[in-house]
């Protein structure tokens, strides 16, 4: 293992020297070939899409090769068209369900069929703020630029073919936050297939009462077969699709994303009329999301015709899109403050005297990282106190329990898989990036 140092750890306690090389072990622990398993259990034995992005802002902290091999070994996974998979199977000895077999893509690098928060080039855009980039880092960097931009393209053309300004998620996994409330009303319309048969593996690795329900994941392999059967075909499955939501959080991520990307394509000379045309339309639609009544944004099931208010975490993402509007900020803001004030740690990721709320189980209540940093980051220009007291929390919470994969907004007992390397990876940039201070 080559002699690895920080570059700004001088100005750090020896405290924080000693769980900032807690936090590396970490990432260096689930390290492969080229990129970084969620954790060094059998339950996440593969590379996910927008654990790759957190995971390589926290190896540019120690490892810039590292941050750039990780996004680079997933976007060589890219499909043809352009989209880019929730899952790349690298390892095909596994016992994971659904493994490869069971998606069926027949591409060179086996994956999914479906995707994930589109977090790269935000990822990308941040780590190439705060370094100067080489002469020789060029062709790689553009290279990065150029495939990101072609993931964009698909999802704004076959997630969006309506042109309305804001594109749909076919599956909850393609959330990130598979097993929300958000996302009860809908699955309770599909019908479960007949004679479904399949093997989980993820409640014989963890805890039971922390995953996902069976009839909860009948539903999941259900939409997965559906979209299977449609060969996965982009230009047909949003009209097929058992399940089309307009996910908040969704097209949060993927405004910052495009903004972001934008200010890369310039940098680099790219065109860029197309991400810019969708900026403007995208940052006007998305407030018909917002609820004036309630003060806050809410998905719509395409589908079914129908809003889903549901107060999930994932529905202030809205800040991290920097909207213009600085009276919804305010009335976001506001409301934000409330989630889960009676309670000790933020955020959880269910409101907690929402009637759906579980303190234990997957998404369904516990309190996430990657959610305090996606909110931390958008407020950090719009009420510093907040965001300061919201980045010191998510720290102390790590310190105290470690890092997990989430954890009990009344306790801050942690949960779910240990060794969690986004959770590493983002406790990196909350305690050493100087930008945020």
């Amino acid at each position: 293992m080559p002699n690895i140092q920080f570059t700004d750890i001088h100005n750090s306690t020896a405290s924080n020297k000693v769980i900032i090389e807690k936090a590396k072990k970490v990432l260096l622990g689930n390290k492969k070939n080229g990129f970084t398993l969620p954790t060094n259990n059998k339950l996440y034995p593969a590379q996910w899409n927008w654990d790759s992005g957190f995971i390589a802002l926290g190896y540019s902290y120690f490892n810039i090769k590292y941050a750039f091999d990780e996004i680079s070994t997933l976007l060589k996974g890219q499909w043809k068209d352009g989209m880019i998979p929730h899952i790349l199977f690298h390892d095909l000895n596994t016992n994971y369900y659904p493994n490869h077999t069971v998606w069926n893509c027949g591409n060179k690098i086996h994956s999914s069929g479906i995707t994930q928060p589109p977090i790269l080039a935000i990822m990308l855009k941040k780590i190439l703020d705060k370094k100067t980039i080489e002469n020789s880092e060029v062709f790689k960097i553009k290279s990065m630029i150029k495939k990101i931009k072609k993931y964009h393209e698909w999802l704004i053309k076959y997630r969006d073919p309506k042109k309305t300004g804001l594109v749909s998620i076919l599956h909850p996994w393609e959330s990130g936050y598979d097993n929300s409330p958000l996302w009860d009303y809908s699955m309770k319309e599909i019908k479960i297939e007949k004679n479904l048969k399949y093997k989980r593996g993820d409640n014989k690795v963890i805890n039971p009462e922390y995953r996902p329900l069976d009839d909860d994941y009948d539903r999941y392999v259900t939409i997965k077969n559906h979209l299977r059967k449609n060969k996965y075909n982009p230009k047909s499955l949003y009209d097929k699709s058992m399940f089309n939501v307009v996910d908040v959080g969704f097209n949060s991520i993927f405004l910052k994303a495009n903004k972001d990307l934008l200010k890369l394509l310039k940098k680099f000379n790219f065109e860029h009329k197309n991400i810019q045309k969708f900026i403007l339309k995208s940052e006007n639609q998305i407030t018909k999301l917002y609820n004036k009544k309630k003060g806050v944004f809410t998905n719509y099931d395409l589908k079914n015709k129908k809003e889903i208010s549901v107060p999930s975490i994932t529905n202030y993402f809205i800040l991290f899109a920097d909207l213009k509007n600085q009276f919804i900020n305010k009335k976001i803001i506001k409301n934000l403050k409330k989630h889960n004030k009676e309670k000790r740690y933020l955020f959880s990721s269910i409101k907690p005297n929402y009637n759906k709320f579980e303190e234990k189980r997957y998404w369904r209540g516990p309190v996430w990282i990657n959610c305090n940093w996606i909110i931390y980051q958008g407020l950090k220009n719009k009420d510093k106190k907040f965001a300061d007291k919201i980045k010191e929390t998510t720290i102390n919470l790590i310190r105290k329990s470690g890092f997990y994969e989430y954890y009990s907004c009344k306790t801050g007992k942690a949960f779910g898989a240990s060794n969690f390397s986004w959770t590493a990876s983002l406790f990196l940039d909350l305690l050493l990036d100087k930008q945020q201070s």
